[in-house]
């Protein structure tokens, strides 16, 4: 099976998350390198990763994967130990 990766951005001005890298093979592994290497934390869905796939780099997250970005970014924030979430 051939490697699959997005990267994410979001900021506080920012209406919504963008993708700012996104491939499969050679260039996934890349994606996945540079996070590694910046000690960002990976998350593997396959099937979230094949539909950012499907959008420009460059662009705002359709509106239908925000429920799912969303998810990412908690565990994401959990997994920095940046907040104490309930639940």
């Amino acid at each position: 099976m051939r490697k699959k990766a997005a990267a994410l951005r979001y900021g506080e001005n920012d209406g919504a998350p963008k993708i700012v890298a996104s491939g499969r093979g050679d260039i996934a592994v890349k994606i996945i390198e540079r996070a590694k290497a910046f000690d960002v934390p990976l998350f593997q869905n396959e099937a979230l990763a094949e539909a950012l796939l499907r959008q420009e780099v460059g662009s705002e997250i359709d509106p239908q994967l925000f429920q799912a970005v969303a998810e990412v970014f908690v565990w994401l924030l959990k997994a920095e130990g940046s907040v104490e979430l309930s639940g």
